[in-house]
This record gives C-alpha cells, sequence and structure tokens, in this order.
C-alpha cells in the first residue's frame, strides 16, 4: 500500500476549491464563516483566501462583520469569474437567460418566433438572444446548456428532423452557433429530458418523491417521453429515446394506430400542422356532449403507450405532465386506464409547472458554471 502524502500544491488546490464551492452556496462569508463550514483549519483557510483574491477569483465586499469577537470582513466571487448562457428553443419564441455562479438569473431576453419558422430563423433568433445576453454581464459566458423542443443528436448537439415532426426546425446546429459568445462548452438536449431532470431535482417535493427510477410522459402540442433510471436521463444511442409519437397503439375505432395520428382522427390538430391543439383539445373534454368520448379514446392510446414504457424501463412511477397532460379529467381517466394494465404502476402529476424545461437546464448549468470556475483554479478541466 502506497504512503506517498498529497502534494502541497494538492492540498492548496482542495483547500480553495473548498472555499469556492461554500461561497457559491452563500454567496458572502467571512474566512471564520468558511472554516467553520468546512471543518479547515482557520489559518489554511486563510492562506486559500488570500491566494484567491490575488488570483482575482474572489474579492473582499468592503462589509464588515458585527458582534462579538474581532470584526471579519466579507468575501464573495469577483463580479467577472463568468455566468452560464441558458437558451430554450419553443414554437413561439427563443428564451435565453445568464445564470451567474450564486444561481441567479442576471440577465435575461426573448425573441419571438412565428409559428412555421424554419432553421434560418430560428438561427437567427438563438443568435440575437444569446448575443444579447451576453453584452449585459460581468465577465463571459464561460457554458451554455440549451433546451430544445426537438429530437437532439446526442454526438453533434444538431436537432434532428423527424417524420410528422410538429415544429420544422430542421437541423439547427446550437453549438457552433453559440461558439461566438460562449467560452466552453454548449450541451444541448430536448425539452421533455429536462423536464425530467427538474423533476427528479426536486427530491421528495417532487412528484416522483425522491425515486431514481420513473418515466416521464410530457403531452403538449408535440408528445415526449423521457426514461431516468438510477437517476440519470437515458437518451439512447443517438439521442432518440423517447420518441413516442409513431409508437402504436389503439386508435379511436379500435384498430392500431401511430399515437400521432391519433389525434388527426380525434380532430385535435392545428390546422396544416402535426401540432396538437391543446385549446380545442381542452375545450371538447369539458364538453359533456363529446367529453366523455374523447377522453376514453385518449385514455386508451395513451396508456398502451404507458404500458409499453412500464414494460421497457420498470419504472417506480409515471409522472405526466404537459398542458393537457396534467389535466385533471385525463389524469383521472389514465389512472384509472392504468390501473387495468398487466403492470400497474402508479401515476404522478408533474410538481415542476412553471416551464420545467428551463428549470431543469438552469440546474445543470449551474453545475456546469460552478465546475468551470473551480476547474480553472484547480489547474485542470471541469469533470463531467
Amino acid at each position: 500500500m502506497s504512503s506517498a502524502k498529497p502534494s502541497l500544491d494538492l492540498l492548496r488546490s482542495l483547500t480553495e476549491e473548498h472555499v469556492l464551492r461554500a461561497l457559491m452556496e452563500h454567496q458572502r462569508l467571512t474566512r471564520a464563516e468558511v472554516a467553520a463550514l468546512t471543518g479547515i483549519s482557520k489559518p489554511t483557510i486563510s492562506e486559500g483566501m488570500r491566494r484567491l483574491v490575488d488570483a482575482g477569483v474572489v474579492v473582499d465586499t468592503g462589509e464588515r462583520s458585527s458582534g462579538r469577537g474581532r470584526a471579519g470582513s466579507y468575501y464573495t466571487l469577483a463580479p467577472d469569474c463568468g455566468s452560464a448562457l441558458v437558451v430554450g428553443i419553443t414554437p413561439h419564441g427563443v428564451v435565453a437567460e445568464a445564470v451567474d455562479a450564486f444561481g441567479a438569473v442576471v440577465a435575461a431576453t426573448e425573441v419571438a418566433l412565428a409559428r412555421d419558422a424554419g432553421v434560418g430563423a430560428v438561427g437567427l433568433a438563438v443568435t440575437q438572444a444569446a448575443t444579447a445576453v451576453g453584452t449585459r454581464v460581468a465577465g463571459r459566458l464561460r457554458v451554455a446548456v440549451v433546451s430544445a423542443a426537438d429530437p437532439v443528436d446526442r454526438a453533434t448537439g444538431r436537432l434532428v428532423h423527424l417524420p410528422d415532426a410538429p415544429f420544422l426546425v430542421g437541423d439547427l446546429d446550437a453549438p457552433s452557433l453559440l461558439a461566438a459568445v460562449v467560452d466552453g462548452p454548449v450541451l444541448v438536449d430536448n425539452d421533455v429530458n429536462w423536464a425530467a431532470r427538474a423533476e427528479h431535482g426536486a427530491g421528495e417535493a417532487g412528484a416522483v418523491g425522491g425515486s431514481r427510477d420513473f418515466v416521464y410522459l410530457y403531452l403538449d402540442e408535440g408528445l415526449g417521453l423521457a426514461v431516468v433510471s438510477d437517476g440519470e436521463v437515458r437518451r439512447g444511442h443517438s439521442g432518440l429515446a423517447g420518441e413516442i409519437a409513431h409508437l402504436t397503439t389503439q386508435g379511436p375505432d379500435g384498430r392500431a394506430t401511430r399515437l400521432t395520428e391519433v389525434f388527426a382522427q380525434l380532430g385535435l390538430r392545428r390546422p396544416g400542422s402535426t401540432a396538437i391543439d391543446v385549446e380545442h383539445l381542452r375545450t371538447t373534454i369539458a364538453d359533456r356532449s363529446r367529453g366523455d368520448a374523447t377522453l376514453a379514446a385518449l385514455g386508451v392510446a395513451v396508456s398502451g403507450v404507458l404500458e409499453a414504457a412500464v414494460a421497457l424501463a420498470d419504472p417506480e412511477v409515471v409522472v405526466v405532465g404537459g398542458a393537457w397532460g396534467s389535466d385533471e379529467a385525463f389524469v383521472r381517466e389514465l389512472r384509472r386506464r392504468a390501473a387495468d394494465l398487466p403492470r400497474q404502476v402508479p401515476v404522478a402529476v408533474a410538481a415542476v409547472t412553471d416551464r420545467p424545461q428551463l428549470a431543469g437546464a438552469h440546474a445543470a448549468a449551474l453545475e456546469q458554471l460552478r465546475e468551470v470556475v473551480v476547474a480553472a483554479v484547480r489547474g485542470g478541466p471541469a469533470r463531467d
């Protein structure tokens, strides 16, 4: 067994990492407070703090502690240590936000899109939004996380156009578009996967109750599913896991049909599009003369998807979200149908409802940014 001791440089870098992570969590701290939080001696923390101040990563706020004992200086991260860019691409527009290392949104903008916007218009909107945010923050945009309402190729980060996809964005290359405004890596995934990560991140407060094995069924203008296994979203070989629109289920006439075609047969699509008309769907199921039949048809079709997901992923719970997926009447019908399936799994309504895809992207962006800031001090690449 090796008895080699860690080098002085390693010990110093570990101390500095502890200081940075404590400041990231608490925003401002005295050296004594950092020592108490980390369990590292005050002299060691003082030396680490001095080195970080000399490096320009940490600054003295000018504030002093009050109360008993010797007053201490409050320290915080330098304003120019950088931000993370979060981009959300939806059929309605592009949202861009800059998040600092404390998790606060320090700049935001939105560029509206026409419903039939193509790859050129969306690409221009992404560039405009990211550039606008980048000019309003101190320091650099060091990482970026992108949520897109389209399938994403996990190897390249490019959006993928599948047959009958409702949002005709084409093969948008977000990493290349953002390379001019972001210094570091650009992580791209579809909105359903980000929403599932947000639900998982909610822990016991979320619909999954802290479960590490669940499927997230997203039912909105588009259709999607995320598989979370052992706490990780499973993206599949090419990143297209969970694309359920073409899964075969039972249609309103009792025949086998693809899920996306069920909405065409029920007259619930937007004119000239494969996108689901959410408002029309809601109005229909609320109509006493037509609602029961439509709900029954939707319950049968979606429970067929649920049965396949349960068989393949073996989840502890199924979470339903999206504009109409979380509708009370629909959830009640889906639970009734799910109770008759060979393998019964609880159906829960998503707890994170305020832009869950951006909530998931925010959490990832914050984690990535903090790793980059720490890695710069450590002198090596950020950990994955």
